[in-house]
């Protein structure tokens, strides 16, 4: 089927009271685990490319960006593709005429005031070409080479009235928050503060976002969407489970050297991931 477009997808979460889970595609057996894990539930996916992997492509956004578009049309399920954490202006202003719907733009790593006007000047663009924006304010931390942050330091949360605020005068789609979680976690120990994103749902009028979710538990991520989570950020869990089953399969078959055999057992492991992921944000 035709690509979906993520803000479909996210405002009809919104209504039936779940949330889509979006994962970050690095390799071609990234876009076809999420897709064939995605499948196995009956369940819509967002495909996401991180300005990370595309510096890891030379910087060439396309060529990832046609194959998740490729396999995406022939999936069963709904698949929408995502441009994820981007900072480069260069980079943004490639995102229609290479098939993306959204793209989530990053600034929040200036200033208050210069976040606002970066993003507004962002969504600004991206409105007039189409595109559904998603911004982040507060600080969720460890992405790109970031140093390891606090998620329970002061000040590193999002404020309800400060991101009521920054959406109504950025005027973004989605607001990804910051309520306990961090990236690239390689250990599900993340505890959120459901009181903060209960405040937060109160506060906003727009779909909320949860980044550096493979360091969440399933319990909680469950809690999340019930407090008003519409959409899940997941990347780290899957490269956990891409590198788990190919360093056991050449730690048991060390003579092994076609690589379809090893990358196939990672992307098993992936798309059982996504499976898994998916049902737990659908209960």
């Amino acid at each position: 089927m035709p690509l979906a477009a993520t803000g479909d997808l996210i405002t009809a979460a919104v209504r039936q009271r779940t949330a889509v889970a979006a994962f970050n595609i690095i390799t071609l057996e990234h876009v076809e685990a999420v897709i064939a894990g995605a499948e196995s539930v009956d369940a819509p996916v967002v495909l996401q490319v991180s300005e990370n992997a595309v510096k890891f492509r030379y910087g060439r956004v396309l060529p990832l960006a046609r194959a998740a578009t490729a396999a995406a049309e022939r999936a069963a399920v709904p698949v929408a593709l995502h441009l994820d954490h981007v900072q480069s202006d260069a980079l943004l202003r490639q995102a229609a005429d290479a098939g993306f719907s959204s793209v989530m733009y990053d600034a929040a790593r200036l200033p208050y005031e210069e976040n606002l006007a970066a993003t507004r000047a962002a969504a600004d663009w991206a409105h007039a070409q189409g595109l559904w924006i998603e911004a982040e304010l507060g600080k969720v931390g460890g992405k790109g080479g970031e140093p390891a942050l606090d998620a329970h330091a002061p000040g590193a949360r999002t404020d309800p009235i400060e991101a009521r605020a920054f959406v109504a005068d950025s005027g973004v789609d989605a607001l990804a928050v910051a309520v306990g979680s961090s990236h690239a976690m390689t250990t599900r120990t993340a505890a959120l503060d459901h009181e903060l994103l209960k405040r937060l749902a109160t506060a906003l009028d727009v779909p909320l976002v949860l980044h550096g979710s493979s360091g969440v538990p399933d319990d909680e991520l469950a809690s999340a969407v019930a407090g008003g989570i519409a959409k899940v950020n997941i990347g780290t869990a899957l490269n956990l489970a891409m590198t788990g089953a190919i360093r056991e399969f050449l730690t048991a078959r060390p003579e092994a050297v076609d690589s379809r055999a090893y990358l196939g057992a990672g992307r098993e492991a992936m798309a059982r991931t996504v499976a898994h992921l998916i049902g737990v944000l659908r209960t």
